[in-house]
């Protein structure tokens, strides 16, 4: 009896850059969305933020997960790109009509997080100052 061969490398079209936008102090916006990823089936590649509050994370799953991903995405409190929410639209659509072909390949994405945490902070205690 042979067995068929295993595919050499799972290869997708699914390498998708995204934009969002949060509230959340970084280092927490951080530690809650790798938590949020792994904890839905994810790893997480690299992460990282710089000092003007921008936030890079490159993460992976696969197809058959992608509701559960967008979830959590929104869940976190990320404000996604009108384009992030149509990719990911798009992607999930097309893992629904095609799940049994492509549910077990895997999607990269690159996602930017621009966070307006000091801004926030900075607004509020203008306000709290007026009142």
């Amino acid at each position: 009896m042979t067995l068929p061969s295993a595919p050499s490398s799972i290869s997708s079209n699914w390498a998708l850059q995204m934009r969002a936008t949060s509230m959340e102090e970084p280092a927490r916006l951080i530690s809650n969305l790798t938590g949020a990823i792994l904890g839905s089936g994810g790893w997480v590649l690299s992460r990282g933020a710089n000092d003007a509050g921008t936030i890079n994370m490159l993460f992976e799953f696969e197809r058959m997960c992608c509701v559960d991903m967008y979830t959590v995405l929104i869940a976190v409190g990320l404000e996604l790109s009108q384009l992030a929410h149509l990719r990911f639209t798009e992607l999930c659509q097309c893992t629904r009509c095609h799940f049994d072909d492509i549910g077990g390949e895997i999607v990269s994405v690159d996602l930017e997080i621009h966070s307006c945490w000091m801004e926030s902070t900075a607004c509020r205690q203008n306000s709290s100052e007026a009142a």
